[in-house]
């Protein structure tokens, strides 16, 4: 008989002094963290030449 069974009582799986909201924050920071920048899409709109971009900015 394991320690759980002769309590008659199951241990509880929340953990003390950790509110849902803070798990929740937690859980969506890890997410963020993990998670690699998307690729950029080429911008086809532009010039081709940059030497004549650069000429009709300045």
């Amino acid at each position: 008989m394991s320690a759980t069974e002769s309590k008659g009582q199951p241990l509880p799986f929340a953990v003390a002094g950790v509110s849902m909201r803070d798990l929740l924050a937690a859980g969506e920071a890890a997410a963020l963290i993990s998670t690699p920048p998307r690729v950029p899409e080429p911008d086809f709109a532009g010039p081709v030449d940059p030497v004549a971009d650069h000429r009709e900015a300045a």
